[in-house]
């Protein structure tokens, strides 16, 4: 009989290990009597690099598998809710230019695409505020539950905002002590491979030989598995998106009730943008720019002058540099190894995917494990056309934020339309869309990182045209359109008379706690 898959080592903690491990453990004790040994080996002299402080919703459902208590994740997290993302100045740079992707999908999305209906009688609505409830949430600067909500379940879709490294130390304690994964603190200093290529162990320097049977790598920017043993090439797409350059601090608050924004605030500059993230304790602000149109020097004056609006004294506050190289390595899967995380690729965090690619990809490992060491080289190949797929079309989204800008303050804004740098897959998206608004069978993939809705979000609210269909529109559509207009409108004063303030759930989530699920 072939040898089945016994044993697993992950090489690198920080979140992408620990979520990796955690999932993998969570799904092998639920499905099977007999376990794997799952071996996490962590380097004590790299720091976590701490890159994603965002979430997707995803990160309920991927906590919850894990057997995580919502209640213990907010309390030691440092974590608030996210319920999507306000990006401002993006379109004109004028005063008044701000528009919302929210989590929520738009009413009926199931059954009427409601775009072609706001697009023929907007009232002076954005088209998010049309049709879902988050935007007026956001602005209210709400929470999307009560206390009385379950853990993980929502009035309005949310995910998170968090602090990266005591969320890395929060999953190694839970899945140390409750899914039975082995910690070692270790320094690889050699790969060991067999005649076929398959790597047999990792040799260290405290831990002698670690032997395994799958190899996941998550060693983040060295990439010791994929990059360096193996030198899968990286495929940089700096042509595409232009910005390679960080800056990130930690900013506290002016007072312990100041107000938590519920959503990212990603406000454009001239040569490109700032996050600003509201966790319980303090923000998360950073300014990514392309080292190409604008100095450090210039970028680090832009992120004081953002600082500014939120503190008077903002000069010793410490700013760490961290460089971006954006793209992916031209496969995930070699051998008998899979890159997860950092040391597969990395983006720019305009859109919080760095987590959401983690989760998912352990997602997959963890439901496609091979049984058998031939049967790795079928979900391999499986695993590298999803994942090329789902990279490009996150870089195609990510692009279409700089695409659609009518900026023209500055060559950044100017470059990011020229012709040659925009993917030809968006190009013709983009002109399927001038004549048909984004719908479910735009993309062929079952399983989607970004649906229809996202595309309608950013495109109409940049101002995006797409023309009437000349067939018009039905009576029937578009007395439903009206009805879930009026409902949607119904529904936000509602919420917006219910639901507490961020902070203020928050803070009973800390006294109190949720309901267990």
């Amino acid at each position: 009989m072939t040898k089945a898959i016994k044993s697993i080592v992950i090489v690198g903690g920080g979140a992408a290990g620990w979520i990796t491990a955690g999932t993998l453990a969570a799904k092998i004790r639920s499905q099977h009597s007999e376990g794997i040994q799952i071996s996490l080996v962590e380097s004590p002299k790299t720091p976590i690099i701490g890159v994603g402080e965002g979430t997707w919703p995803t990160m309920r459902n991927t906590l919850k598998k894990m057997g995580v208590r919502e209640t213990d994740f907010l309390r030691e997290c440092n974590v608030s809710f996210k319920q999507g993302a306000k990006f401002v100045h993006w379109c004109t740079g004028q005063k008044d230019d701000f528009y919302y992707h929210p989590l929520v999908l738009p009413q009926g999305f199931s059954e009427i695409n409601l775009a072609p209906h706001w697009l023929a009688n907007p009232h002076n609505q954005s088209f998010s505020n049309a049709v879902c409830v988050q935007e007026t949430l956001c602005e209210a600067g709400l929470a999307p539950k009560l206390i009385t909500t379950p853990e993980y379940a929502a009035v309005a879709n949310y995910a998170y905002h968090l602090d990266a490294g005591a969320f890395a130390e929060f999953l190694k304690k839970h899945c140390t002590t409750n899914l039975g994964v082995t910690h070692l603190l270790a320094d690889v200093i050699h790969v060991n491979a067999a005649d076929n290529g398959d790597i047999t162990s990792i040799a260290t320097d405290t831990q002698g030989d670690i032997a395994g049977d799958l190899f996941i790598d998550c060693s983040g920017f060295n990439s010791l598995l994929l990059g360096k043993h193996y030198k899968v090439p990286f495929i940089s797409c700096k042509d595409v998106l232009f910005i390679d350059t960080a800056l990130a601090v930690h900013l506290p608050y002016e007072n312990d009730n100041s107000p938590i924004a519920s959503h990212t605030i990603s406000t454009a500059q001239d040569s490109g943008w700032i996050w600003d993230i509201g966790l319980p304790s303090r923000h998360g602000i950073g300014h990514v720019f392309s080292s190409a149109h604008t100095s450090t020097e210039q970028a680090e004056e832009k992120l004081h002058q953002y600082l500014r609006q939120h503190s008077s004294n903002t000069e010793q506050i410490s700013v760490r540099k961290i460089p971006i190289t954006p793209g992916h390595r031209a496969k995930f899967w070699e051998k008998n190894c899979v890159a997860v995380g950092l040391s597969a690729g990395f983006l720019e965090p305009l859109e919080a995917s760095a987590l959401v690619l983690i989760e998912i990809s352990a997602a997959m490992i963890a439901d496609q494990l091979p049984a058998t060491r031939p049967a790795m080289d079928i979900i391999a190949k499986r695993f590298n056309e999803t994942f090329l797929y789902r990279w490009q079309r996150i870089i195609d989204f990510l692009k279409l934020h700089y695409t659609l800008s009518k900026r023209d303050d500055s060559d950044f804004w100017r470059d990011n339309r020229r012709l040659s740098s925009i993917p030809e897959s968006l190009q013709e998206l983009m002109t399927l869309w001038r004549y048909q608004p984004p719908w479910h069978m735009d993309f062929d993939r079952a399983a989607e990182v970004f649906p229809a809705a996202s595309y309608q979000y950013l495109l109409y609210g940049m101002g995006y045209t797409t023309e009437a269909s000349t067939l018009g529109m039905s009576q029937h559509n578009q007395q439903l359109a009206q009805v879930l207009f009026n409902k949607n409108a119904t529904l936000a004063q509602q919420l917006k008379s219910q639901l507490p303030s961020n902070r203020e759930l928050i803070n009973k989530i800390k006294e109190y706690g949720l309901q267990p699920v």
